[in-house]
């Protein structure tokens, strides 16, 4: 039976209806993302993130955009990675967030893909609209080996407070080995990062006890951390009693107060293990610990190297050195 005149003018107003709400939809769309590309040029990267967010629905990246040299990093395919170079695609393409294939190979410990994209050009020191490098994606993911072959072709280890820190980055995440090698090519041990604080303070937010440990054998100052926080603070919302005997016995200053008035005893759970540990090491220290924190704190933040250089005797160089 067929459709009466009625029925197919329902139908023509159904269809130019549809139409009509798809292209305002695709023209929204279109000059949100002119709208993002000014920014970037801008230099307003924050906002651009932001109008990115309004156009694919919070997704951290925009998948529209991706090459395919992006999912052969993102997924370690080195061959369909180097054919792809070979046939003349640009390694620094780029998504509607700046994030780049060499980004994606190291978020994902591709070291192989991370170096046939640097030895054939990519750009080792691009940035998200995030504040992202991919020296910060190889510490969230934990790959020692894509830090290490980032810094041979010049990335920058210690970055500008607005980006994204990649030291930060690993301690949070419990990457001890990356952490070392930051360290180990001059990264500031002490930064102060807003909203985070210094990378021991995020070791012991995050109860990262081995971040701490090293971290405090390396130098780190132990009174430092996010503007009047001190780690101890960070240790005493925590739960972890190995990181506050770590830190008071590396000289913590347990009465020392933040922001709010409060010292780190206040701040600890009441009953807590955490608490039974501050309220164990109250009272006047042993002679031989301040003496250990006074010898520390002449020879400076490289004591622990100059400390075995004395050449004292074993005993004396195990204390001093919290063997």
């Amino acid at each position: 039976m067929e459709d009466g005149p009625v029925s197919c003018g329902f139908k023509n107003i159904f269809v130019t209806m549809f139409a009509t709400f798809f292209f305002f939809k695709l023209l929204i769309k279109v000059f949100l993302a002119l709208l993002t590309h000014f920014y970037i040029v801008k230099g307003n990267r924050k906002e651009a993130a932001r109008i990115a967010e309004e156009i694919y629905g919070g997704i951290s990246d925009c998948w529209a955009d991706r090459s395919p040299l992006h999912e052969a990093a993102a997924q370690g395919r080195l061959l369909a990675l180097k054919t792809l170079i070979a046939q003349g695609v640009n390694v620094n393409l780029v998504t509607i967030n700046r994030v780049s294939s060499l980004h994606e190979a190291c978020l994902g410990g591709h070291v192989a893909c991370a170096k046939a994209l640097l030895e054939n050009g990519a750009h080792v020191n691009g940035v998200t609209v995030h504040g992202a490098t991919p020296l910060f994606n190889a510490c969230r993911s934990g790959s020692a080996a894509c830090v290490n072959v980032l810094l041979e072709f010049g990335a920058k280890a210690q970055l500008e407070a607005h980006l994204a820190s990649p030291i930060h980055e690993a301690v949070k995440r419990g990457h001890r080995e990356c952490m070392e090698i930051l360290l180990a090519n001059n990264v500031n041990i002490d930064q102060e990062v807003p909203q985070l604080g210094t990378p021991l303070y995020v070791a012991c937010t995050y109860q990262r006890v081995d971040c701490v440990k090293k971290l405090l054998e390396l130098g780190a100052s132990v009174d430092h951390g996010q503007s009047l926080d001190t780690p101890l603070h960070a240790a005493a919302r925590q739960s972890s009693v190995d990181i506050i005997h770590l830190l008071v016995d590396y000289g913590a200053p347990l009465r020392c107060r933040n922001a709010e008035g409060k010292s780190a005893l206040e701040l600890a759970a009441p009953q807590s293990g955490v608490e039974q540990a501050l309220l164990l090491r109250e009272g006047p220290p042993a002679l031989s610990q301040l003496c250990r924190l006074c010898v520390r704190k002449c020879l400076g933040r490289a004591c622990h190297q100059a400390i075995r250089e004395l050449h004292l005797p074993e005993l004396l160089e195990r204390f001093l050195l919290y063997r």
